[in-house]
């Protein structure tokens, strides 16, 4: 305990602070924004990757430090690795959905209000951006069920699918962990519905049941690093980002809660984006799954479920965790690397 409130202080009084400026915006709709990594006159013809994180966290950690960006990355950008991966021998044109704060519109909004709504919007804006002709979507945890739905719905306009960390059956590895969540929120639908929003503590308080001693693990760690090392601007850099969270709509808290976590919608046919289905086996697009082995947020059999339901997927197994494969030491080889080949091939 004297460690974990060591590394917590040690935390709290750490000089970093994120100064990255975001790239060009190509296009917004209320809070929600496009932002353009390889935007003109570097673009060129380069393919356009539509990429689509969780709408529970900020999108920025995959564009989390000069050193430590896939974003970047995937744009060419040498230094974004800190030097762990060559860049890609093909740069691609990365543009971000930045969700944003719910504003008083998107706090009524939900999924199909996502998917059928600003996502769809966002693909029409990045198949122009490619000069009419297909794109990749690339989806990261949340995002990635986001983008199944958005590829089925949207098959001429998808050339590939990458799908990072993506959970499908959310009964596979502990179902009655699964369902003991959505009961756990089931008292606060009342506030939920009166606030029209789950508020970011009780998303924070919800990652914090995927993994109770977590915290106190991360921070004993901290403790005992160098404060003013290259490990310990990692950490202060990822936590802040961590703790820099966004409220989920209340109408998308409740079916994600009770339709993903209590009813397995999604693995059971019973998940729907305007009145559809949404079908795995109906995606035709190429697919690349990259499931780290040691995810603790989304376990491997819930992703490894969605590949086996998508014809034809390629996957890839990370000895790495839900975050570290995106801004782990080991991610640029492991992840980003894989990635950029399997993009070079079918998305070309």
């Amino acid at each position: 305990m004297d460690a974990f409130l060591t590394g917590l202080e040690a935390y709290r009084h750490h000089p970093y602070r994120r100064t990255l400026a975001d790239p060009p915006v190509l296009w917004r709709e209320g809070e929600t924004r496009l932002l353009d990594y390889a935007a003109a006159p570097r673009a060129g013809d380069r393919p356009v990757a539509l990429v689509v994180p969780s709408l529970v966290n900020r999108g920025y950690v995959l564009d989390l430090a000069a050193d430590n960006s896939l974003m970047r990355w995937l744009a060419g950008d040498a230094a974004a690795s800190g030097g762990r991966a060559e860049p890609p021998a093909r740069p691609s044109r990365p543009l971000l959905v930045d969700w944003g704060w719910p504003d008083e519109v998107a706090r009524g909004f939900d999924l199909t209000d996502y998917v059928a709504g600003r996502l769809d919007r966002a693909l029409d804006v990045a198949v122009e951006a490619a000069g009419g002709r297909p794109v990749t979507v690339v989806g990261y945890c949340m995002g990635g069920l986001l983008a199944t739905a958005l590829a089925q719905r949207r098959a001429r306009d998808v050339a590939a699918l990458v799908l990072m960390a993506t959970p499908w059956d959310f009964h596979a590895a502990d179902p009655d962990r699964a369902r003991g969540l959505a009961a756990l929120m089931a008292p606060w639908h009342p506030a939920i519905g009166l606030w029209g929003e789950l508020p970011v503590d009780g998303v924070q308080a919800l990652f914090a049941l995927l993994d109770p001693l977590g915290a106190v693990k991360k921070f004993s760690g901290f403790a005992g690093l160098d404060p003013h090392g290259a490990r310990a601007r990692a950490f202060v850099a990822l936590e802040d980002w961590l703790n820099d969270g966004v409220p989920l709509a209340g109408r998308v808290a409740m079916e994600c809660l009770d339709g993903w976590y209590g009813a397995n919608a999604p693995a059971t046919g019973q998940w729907r984006i305007a009145g559809a289905p949404v079908d795995p086996a109906a995606v035709a697009a190429p697919s690349l799954h990259l499931i780290p082995q040691n995810d603790r947020i989304v376990p491997p059999a819930s992703a490894r479920a969605l590949a086996d339901a998508m014809p034809g997927a390629e996957v890839v197994n990370p000895p790495l965790g839900h975050i570290g494969m995106v801004v782990g030491s080991r991610g640029p080889a492991a992840v980003w690397r894989p990635m950029a080949e399997w993009l070079a091939g079918p998305s070309a």
